[in-house]
C-alpha cells in the first residue's frame, strides 16, 4: 500500500512545472499538478512569455515595420491598428498553447487539480477551489513552481485602465497615443519598443543611470542608439517622485523637476515571488525580500530536502527556457533518476525591437577576470542578406581567448538575434575556437554569415598559430670553388 497519494505534487503549471510533470509522467510515477487557474500554463502562457512575444510579432506584421526601410516610415500593412487586432492573434495563440499542454498532460497520465494550494504539513497540501470546496492531498516529494506576480507599490495609483502593471497591460481597451513605461528592465524595454513600432509616443523612465546591466555595454550602446532613433524617449537617472491619475491622462513628476504626461502608464519595475499564500511556515521554508526561494542550483532542492523549487520563483535568470530545463532536472533528482546535467552556457533573449540575445561572457566580465581576449564584429548591413532584408542596423560581436582561441562570449542585437544565438551556444558548449568560424561554410545569403565575418575580423588580428606560420628555409652556405690544380 502506498504511503502517499502521489510520488510528486507540482504547484504551478508554468514552463518548469510543465516539464517536471511530463518528465515524471514519462518515468511512470504518480504525479499531480495543482494550479490556481482553471486554464493551465501559468504566467508564461497567460500574461508573460507567450503573450508578449505574440504581441511583438503581431505589431511587427501589422505595422509593416520590417519593410519600412524600402517603402518609407509611413508604410503600414493595416492603416488603423486597434487593440482588437492585437488581441485576436493573441487569443488564438493562447488557446493553442493550452490545448497542447492539456494534451501533453493527458498523454503522459499527469493528473491536474485547479485551486489554491497551501501546505498544512511536511507532506500534505490543502487545495481550495473557486467553488469554496477544499481537499487535501499528500506526496512524497513536492515541487514549487508558482512563478512570480507583479510588484505593485503603494505610491502607484493602479486603476486597471490608464495606470496598469505588466499583467493588466495586455487587456487594454484601445491603443494609447502616448505611453509612459516605468522600469527599463526586460519587460519594460520589450513593451516600450513594441509600442514605439506602432508609432505610439513612448517615454521609458529608469531611476538608475544604466539599464540591462547584464548585457555587454557596447551592445547596449548600439541598442540605445537604435531605440532612440525609433522614437523612444529614454530617461535614465530619473527617479519617480509622484504619479497622478488625472482622468484623461497620467502625470508623472520626476525628482529632477521634469514632468511627463501620457494617456497610459505601464509600471514594470520588478516582480515578486508568488509564495505568500503557500503557508511555507508549515514546512519550515523561508523566502528572501522578494519572496523568492533559495535552492541548490544543481538539484533545485530547497532547505527542506523533499521540497524542490524551480522557475522564476527562485530568481535569476527567470527565463522560460531555463525554467524548462530546471523542471526536468528537479523531477529526475526528486524521483532518484540519473539524468544529463544542464549545459554551462545558455542563451539570454530579450524580445525588444530590435531583439537582443547573448551567450557566454561579456567584455566587462573578461576585463574583471583579467582574461586576454580579442573582439570580432560584424554589421548586418555588411551581409548580402541584410541588404535583401533592408536592414540598416544590427550587430554581432564575438569574444575570443588569446590564449586558447576559444569562444568566450557572443552578443547580438538586431533582426533574428534570438534565433542566431544558438550557433554561438553550440560552439561555446563544445569548447570551439575562432578557427571554427574561419574553416566552416555558412549558407549564403544569410544573417548567420555574420558569424564568419566576425570570426575573420578577430582571426586577422590574433596571433598566427604555430602550425600556420610560414617557415623560411635556412640559407645554404656558399660552396667554395674548387681550387684549380
Amino acid at each position: 500500500m502506498n504511503k502517499y497519494d502521489y510520488d510528486l505534487i507540482i504547484i504551478g503549471s508554468g514552463p518548469s512545472g510543465r516539464s517536471a510533470a511530463i518528465q515524471a509522467g514519462k518515468l511512470k510515477r504518480r504525479v499531480l499538478v495543482i494550479d490556481r487557474k482553471d486554464r493551465f500554463g501559468g504566467v508564461s502562457v497567460h500574461t508573460g512569455t507567450i503573450p508578449s512575444k505574440t504581441l511583438r510579432e503581431t505589431v511587427l506584421n501589422l505595422s509593416g515595420w520590417r519593410e519600412r526601410s524600402f517603402y518609407g516610415r509611413s508604410y503600414r500593412v493595416k492603416d488603423q491598428i486597434r487593440a482588437e487586432d492585437l488581441k485576436a492573434r493573441l487569443h488564438m495563440t493562447l488557446d493553442h498553447e493550452v490545448d497542447v499542454l492539456e494534451h501533453q498532460f493527458n498523454r503522459n497520465h499527469v493528473e491536474t487539480l485547479d485551486g489554491l494550494a497551501r501546505f498544512v504539513g511536511p507532506h500534505e497540501v490543502e487545495v481550495a477551489t473557486d467553488a469554496g470546496e477544499t481537499t487535501r492531498v499528500t506526496a512524497a516529494k513536492f515541487l514549487i513552481a508558482t512563478g512570480t506576480k507583479t510588484y505593485r507599490p503603494d505610491y502607484v495609483p493602479f486603476n486597471g485602465k490608464t495606470v496598469v502593471d505588466g499583467d493588466e497591460f495586455l487587456e487594454m481597451a484601445e491603443i494609447p497615443r502616448s505611453l509612459v513605461v516605468i522600469g527599463a528592465g526586460v519587460i519594460g524595454v520589450e513593451y516600450a519598443t513594441m509600442f514605439s513600432a506602432l508609432d505610439v509616443r513612448v517615454t521609458l523612465i529608469e531611476p538608475r543611470d544604466t539599464f540591462l546591466d547584464f548585457i555587454d555595454s557596447r551592445l547596449i550602446h548600439d541598442f540605445t542608439h537604435q531605440i532612440r532613433e525609433n522614437g523612444v524617449d529614454l530617461r535614465l537617472g530619473s527617479a519617480v517622485e509622484k504619479i497622478e491619475d488625472a482622468g484623461e491622462h497620467v502625470e508623472v513628476t520626476l525628482d529632477n523637476g521634469r514632468h511627463v504626461r501620457a494617456e497610459m502608464l505601464l509600471f514594470a519595475a520588478g516582480r515578486m515571488g508568488a509564495t505568500s499564500k503557500l503557508n511555507l511556515d508549515a514546512v519550515g521554508l523561508e523566502t528572501d525580500h522578494r519572496n523568492r526561494i533559495k535552492v541548490d542550483r544543481k538539484t533545485y532542492q530547497t532547505a527542506v530536502p523533499h521540497i524542490y523549487a524551480t522557475g522564476d520563483v527562485i530568481g535569476h535568470p527567470s527565463l522560460a527556457s531555463t525554467s524548462l530545463q530546471q523542471g526536468r532536472v528537479a523531477a529526475c533528482h526528486a524521483l532518484e533518476t540519473p539524468t544529463l546535467p544542464e549545459s554551462p552556457w545558455y542563451p539570454y533573449g530579450i524580445y525588444s525591437v530590435p531583439e537582443i540575445s547573448t551567450c557566454g561572457m561579456s567584455e566587462e566580465e573578461l576585463q574583471e577576470r583579467n582574461i586576454p581576449y580579442e573582439v570580432g564584429v560584424a554589421r548586418f548591413r555588411e551581409t548580402s542578406r541584410g541588404h535583401i532584408m533592408g536592414l540598416e542596423h544590427g550587430m554581432l560581436k564575438m569574444l575570443f581567448s588569446l590564449k586558447t582561441r576559444r569562444v568566450l562570449g557572443v552578443q547580438i542585437v538586431g533582426e533574428g538575434a534570438t534565433e542566431l544565438i544558438h550557433i554561438a551556444q553550440a560552439v561555446l558548449n563544445l569548447k570551439g575556437t575562432v578557427d571554427y568560424f574561419v574553416q566552416n561554410t555558412f549558407n549564403y545569403p544569410t544573417l548567420a554569415e555574420a558569424y564568419k565575418i566576425a570570426g575573420l575580423d578577430a582571426f586577422n588580428r590574433m596571433p598566427i598559430p604555430e602550425e600556420f606560420k610560414v617557415k623560411k628555409k635556412p640559407a645554404e652556405p656558399a660552396k667554395k670553388e674548387a681550387k684549380k690544380a
